[in-house]
C-alpha cells in the first residue's frame, strides 16, 4: 500500500498521509514519499493550491520509531544529526517555503513529528476532536526537531503545552492563532476544499508573493536561524540519553503508545 497518496484537479493538489493502520506514524519512505509530492504540486502549473490531509482516525502520531533506527549500543549522534536534519528539519523548512499556498486539514492526534508535518503549512483546518501535543519532555528531549512551539503558539503556551505534555485542543489552537478554522469532523473534507477553491482562484503570483512576504517577514524576525539554533539544541538531548543507558527512546514505544489511546 502506497504511505502517500497523490491526487490533482481543479487547481488543487491533494497529499494524503496513508498509513491509518499505524496511525500515519511516519516512516523514513513516508518522508520521501510525501517530500516527492510536494516538489510534484511546486513543479505542476495546474496546481495552484497544495492540501495536505490523512487517512484514518489519526493524522499523525509523529515518528515510527521502529523504522530504519540502529538498536541500543548501534546508534550514534552522528547518525541521528545526520538523519534527523535531513528528514526532519530540512524537509520541513523545504515544504514552508513551497511558492504555493498550502493548507493541513488534521483530525484526531497529532502527535510531536505530527507538528512538523502541520506547522510547514500556511493554513490548518482542525476537525473539532483534533488535538496537538508534543509529550517528548517525557523522553528526556526538549521538544520536536521542527521547533516552530514559540512561534505558534507564543512563549508561555508553548512552555505550558511542552513541560506537561497535555495536548493543545483544537479550539485552544485557534485561539492562539494556530489553527485558521474548526470544522465538525464530518465537514473537515467540505471545510478544507472550500477554503482551497477560494484562494485557488486568485491569481497565483500574488499568491506566491504574499506567502513570500510573511515567511520572509518571519524569517527577518530569527524564524529560520532560531529553529536551527533549537534543533542543534534538540541533538544534546539525544546526546544525553546515548550517554546515560544506550538511547531509552527505543524502549519507552509502549508510553508513547498509551498517550495515543488517551484522550
Amino acid at each position: 500500500m502506497d504511505q502517500i497518496l497523490y491526487e490533482a484537479q481543479n487547481g488543487i493538489a491533494t497529499i494524503t498521509l496513508n498509513r491509518p493502520e499505524a496511525a500515519n506514524a511516519q516512516t523514513m519512505a513516508l518522508l520521501d514519499d510525501l517530500d516527492a509530492a510536494y516538489t510534484r504540486a511546486a513543479r505542476d502549473a495546474h496546481v495552484r493550491v497544495v492540501v495536505l490531509r490523512a487517512n484514518g482516525r489519526h493524522f499523525s502520531a509523529g515518528h515510527d520509531l521502529k523504522d530504519r533506527w540502529p538498536g541500543p549500543g548501534e546508534i550514534t549522534l552522528e547518525w541521528i544529526y545526520d538523519t534527523e536534519t535531513r528528514h526532519y528539519l530540512e524537509y520541513s523548512l523545504k515544504w514552508r517555503n513551497i511558492p504555493k499556498p498550502t493548507i493541513a486539514a488534521v483530525q484526531g492526534k497529532c502527535i510531536a513529528a505530527g507538528l512538523m508535518l502541520c506547522w510547514p503549512c500556511d493554513l490548518i483546518v482542525a476537525a473539532e476532536n483534533a488535538e496537538f501535543s508534543d509529550p517528548v519532555v517525557h523522553m528526556g528531549i526538549g521538544g520536536v526537531e521542527y521547533h516552530g512551539h514559540t512561534w505558534e503558539l507564543g512563549p508561555r503556551k508553548a512552555k505550558e503545552i511542552l513541560f506537561t505534555g497535555r495536548p493543545l485542543t483544537a479550539r485552544e489552537a485557534e485561539q492562539v492563532g494556530m489553527v485558521n478554522k474548526v470544522v465538525p469532523l464530518d465537514e473537515l473534507d467540505s471545510g478544507t476544499y472550500e477554503l482551497a477553491d477560494r484562494i485557488a482562484a486568485m491569481p497565483p503570483f500574488g499568491l506566491r508573493q504574499a506567502k513570500r512576504a510573511v515567511n520572509q517577514t518571519l524569517d527577518v524576525q530569527g524564524f529560520h536561524t532560531a529553529l536551527q539554533a533549537v534543533f542543534d539544541i534538540h541533538q544534546t538531548g539525544h546526546g544525553n540519553a546515548l550517554s546515560v543507558d544506550g538511547f531509552p527512546i527505543l524502549t519507552r514505544l509502549d508510553e508513547m503508545k498509551q498517550h495515543l489511546k488517551q484522550g
